[in-house]
């Protein structure tokens, strides 16, 4: 019986890589500018004179959205 044809050659189908590069962009920005939104928002309730927060929070989630970019990248 011949195979479905979801798969050509032995590979499984992928989406476009575009799209796949493209999400993952929006996945990265996403993270940092919640990250920088979270922090602005912190330093302003908590009203600090130096947005200690903000800049915190923004390289947390630099670091954050990478780890996920990196993790995406190697899982093929």
């Amino acid at each position: 019986m011949p195979e479905s044809n979801n798969k050509s050659n032995g590979k499984k189908n992928q989406p476009n890589a575009f799209i796949k590069y493209s999400s993952m962009a929006t996945q990265m920005a996403a993270i940092i500018v919640g990250g920088a939104l979270g922090g602005m928002q912190l330093d302003k309730y908590l009203e600090t004179q130096t947005p200690w927060f903000t800049g915190g929070l923004t390289i947390l989630s630099v670091v954050l959205a990478m780890y996920f970019a990196v993790k995406d990248l190697l899982k093929g």
